[in-house]
């Protein structure tokens, strides 16, 4: 079984290595739980990547 795990953003599904083509998928992650959670964590670095450029842009 494979060690590294994918989600695929056009059938909004974890895989594992052998699935839809990259280009179509984030990942790689290490566990099947983190590929599920991929659009949160995405959501999660998105906010603090704002909230650093309000800083850094002195507006926080």
């Amino acid at each position: 079984m494979s060690d590294q795990w994918w989600f695929c953003l056009t059938h909004m599904a974890v895989e594992p290595d052998e699935g839809c083509p990259n280009k179509d998928r984030m990942g790689p992650y290490p566990t099947r739980e983190a590929a599920a959670d991929a659009l949160k964590t995405a959501a999660d670095r998105n906010e603090e990547w704002k909230r650093g450029d309000r800083a850094w842009d002195g507006d926080d």
